[in-house]
């Protein structure tokens, strides 16, 4: 756990809503000076606070209109499997996002495709071709409603 206060968290509201004002604004916001502000972004990103700076992309736009929700189940959840797993998440573009998860399932995808055909091929590589997975079940994502990476933080906590 990295020690933050208030400042920081005032710092973070702001960052997680646009990441793109410069320093001297940041600093008009938060009540610090711009050199303030740019030491404490930095021991931000240096402490892993900040994980990444992202600019979030209308899928649409970039022709992968269709996102599906990806249940995974594994044959067997032994260490070094869900270690693979993880891995081959890692690597695979259309994976948007992936979930280690309790319950019935182990994981859960967000996966996006161009077409249907486009996810059947995906399905088949990467799913298909996996020995380690027992099953998935496949959800398509008919509207995007909410995306975002922010956190809520509770100013009144620091």
């Amino acid at each position: 756990m990295v020690e933050l206060d208030r400042l920081d968290a005032r710092l973070l509201s702001v960052l997680q809503t646009n990441n793109r004002h410069n320093y001297e604004a940041l600093g008009e916001m938060v009540g610090l000076s711009p050199t303030a502000v740019q030491r404490r972004v930095r021991r931000l990103r240096e402490q892993g606070v900040i994980e990444a700076d992202v600019s979030i992309v209308k899928p649409k736009m970039i022709g992968r209109p269709i996102a599906m929700l990806v249940l995974v189940s594994l044959e067997r959840e032994r260490a070094d499997i869900v270690d693979r797993f993880k891995q081959s998440i890692r690597q695979t573009p259309e994976v948007m996002n992936g979930y280690y998860i309790t319950g019935e399932s182990d994981f859960v995808l967000i996966v996006t495709a161009q077409s249907m055909e486009d996810y059947e091929v995906f399905t088949r590589k990467f799913f298909y071709e996996n020995p380690d997975i027992k099953g998935f079940k496949t959800m398509v994502i008919m509207d995007r409603v909410k995306v975002g990476f922010a956190l809520p933080i509770d100013l009144t906590a620091f």
